[in-house]
């Protein structure tokens, strides 16, 4: 499948058919349509597993698993993605151990929602992921640019709007994890 274009018009079903027989390929699918998820640069993967480490670190994993670019969220009949990083409540990720021939993929809100822009798929993540991550209520979702040096980041207040803040460095508490400090200093260090 060509990387940069999106394959005709299918069901979520045919997605998940296609996506278990390609278990390599890092396949998505919004409105009908599947995507292949690009290789990316050093930067962007060395954000993408630094930040993970120090979730993975501060996490209590009795409560939380994390992934770095496994795992898929899912609007239903909408979108299924394959986050950059995401956080998982261990109920939902004891739920999804059904097998071999099962996808692992979460239609629930999840706590924490990163995607690592990229010159590459920054406005595809901007224009189309990050709205139906708001859509399916994750509670905070990041986007951070490793080469700007900067991080967006969103929170589900009560009423179901996002509060929106930027950084440029530092140390940011997470708003849906708030036992976990991220360093973006470490992360942009080069």
């Amino acid at each position: 499948m060509d990387v940069a274009q999106a394959v005709e018009p299918k069901s979520e079903e045919h997605y998940i058919r296609l996506a278990l027989m390609n278990e390599d390929a890092q396949l998505e699918f919004f409105e009908g349509r599947i995507r292949e998820k690009p290789s990316m640069s050093a930067e962007h993967n060395d954000a993408m597993f630094l930040l993970g480490l120090q979730l993975g670190q501060q996490l209590d994993l009795t409560r939380y698993r994390v992934r770095v670019n496994a795992g898929r969220t899912r609007r239903p009949t909408q979108s299924v993605f394959v986050p950059d990083v995401m956080v998982i409540p261990i109920e939902a990720e004891r739920a999804q151990r059904r097998g071999p021939g099962h996808l692992e993929i979460y239609t629930e809100p999840l706590p924490f929602v990163l995607e690592v822009w990229s010159p590459r798929t920054g406005e595809y993540d901007v224009e189309t992921k990050l709205p139906e991550y708001r859509a399916r209520g994750d509670r905070e979702i990041w986007l951070l640019n490793p080469y700007g040096h900067d991080l967006v980041a969103w929170r589900r207040r009560e009423d179901g709007t996002y509060e929106r803040a930027t950084y440029r460095g530092g140390k940011v508490q997470l708003f849906a994890l708030p036992e976990v400090t991220i360093d973006l200093d470490a992360l942009f260090a080069e």
